[in-house]
């Protein structure tokens, strides 16, 4: 049998918004917490996010709502645009967070790095930047562990936080690999127009989805979503240009967005990728959260979403006095896979619709999956 006298010891590979909202969760518990990060800058960077309601919620259970509120834009409604910026229609948006909580917010992703950095470091996790882990063995109770600093520990569980590539994942015999949908988009941050108050869409124009988002008082987040294309051929250099181009054929609030996009290297071009680890998202004592475990493209603005419900379901099964063994790490495998499964084909054919020109039921499914999160996870 298990012992569970002394304090118990996770290893969280990977600081970003999955990986440092479990650490927090855990140490709120009194579990001892190590965080590897690859990035020796705590990867601080991105231009926005949208984050819905059921994303809030979880920022609230770990105790970072007040910031992410001050530092972002709180708004219940939804414009659908056409390219000439004629607002067609404007909509409320359901809050999946429950109605104590707006249904989105949008704020700089870097801020909100920042945010959940320091609530981890205010946790008294230990934290390691500019670090990596390798798995050197494992059995029944434990995890042996090197970091890439020469040091060597064991852990009760390692949870595998690092991202979309995750060499946890492939080191640990899990061979899903992200695939890519055939759409990518550009991004940046902007100055937010004075009337741009909430998030407007345009399906059609020169690509297939143009939007942007407020993400503080003063800024917006732009996207341009296309084709996706051999990056090769784009030189980051002409980033800028390349945006701004493809802006050119949206009125309204672009106009001015579209005039202070000048600086490429605040200009992100990411092709799409989906994935879903089926059948298990642990081996042994090792498990995995975000997308290490899932991604989707960001159609319906739920990736971050999944990645916060993953780390506060596996967190309040380690924290509920019941024995970390194969049966609770299953149980969280059983408890998320129906609800990220949704998100992730919602999210996959809602993109394939504009791919195919296909005129698919967009409101009706993205308002299904809503009102389907708005339970519990």
């Amino acid at each position: 049998m298990e012992a569970t006298s002394r304090r118990r010891r996770v290893l969280v590979v990977g600081g970003g918004t999955s990986g440092n909202t479990t650490a927090v969760l855990l140490r709120r518990a009194g579990i001892d917490v190590d965080l590897v990060e690859a990035r020796p800058d705590w990867n601080v960077r991105g231009s926005g996010i949208t984050l819905q309601g059921n994303a809030l919620r979880v920022l609230r259970e770990t105790g970072v709502w007040d910031e992410v509120r001050e530092h972002g834009f709180a708004f219940d409604a939804l414009g659908l645009t056409a390219p000439d910026g004629t607002v067609l229609h404007v909509g409320d948006v359901l809050r999946t967070g429950g109605d104590d909580l707006p249904a989105t917010l949008g704020m700089q992703r870097p801020v909100l790095q920042h945010i959940l950095a320091d609530a981890v470091r205010a946790s008294g996790a230990t934290v390691h930047l500019g670090t990596t882990a390798e798995i050197v063995a494992q059995d029944d109770t434990s995890v042996t562990v090197r970091l890439s600093d020469g040091t060597e520990g064991r852990y009760d569980l390692v949870v595998a936080a690092d991202g979309l590539n995750s060499a946890t994942r492939a080191a640990i015999g899990i061979d899903a690999r992200p695939e890519p949908t055939g759409m990518a988009i550009w991004r940046t941050p902007a100055p937010r127009p004075a009337d741009v108050e909430r998030s407007d869409l345009c399906h059609g124009g020169p690509c297939y989805i143009a939007g942007y988002t407020p993400t503080s008082k003063d800024t917006v987040y732009a996207f341009l979503v296309e084709r996706s294309r051999d990056r090769a051929a784009v030189p980051p250099g002409s980033y800028a240009q390349e945006m701004r181009r493809l802006a050119a054929g949206y009125g309204g609030a672009w106009h001015e967005i579209r005039d202070s996009i000048t600086d490429p290297e605040q200009v992100n071009y990411t092709c799409f990728d989906q994935m879903l680890v089926e059948g298990s998202w642990h081996r042994g004592r090792v498990v995995l959260v975000g997308d290490a475990a899932h991604c989707c493209p960001p159609t319906m603005a739920q990736g971050a979403a999944m990645a916060l419900e993953d780390a506060w379901v596996l967190s309040l099964l380690l924290t509920s006095g019941s024995a970390w063994d194969t049966d609770l790490l299953t149980r969280y495998y059983e408890r998320r896979i129906d609800r990220v499964r949704m998100v992730v084909e919602a999210s996959v054919r809602i993109g394939q619709w504009q791919l195919d020109g296909v005129h698919g039921d967009v409101p009706g499914l993205i308002d299904a999956t809503m009102t389907a999160l708005k339970e519990l996870p």
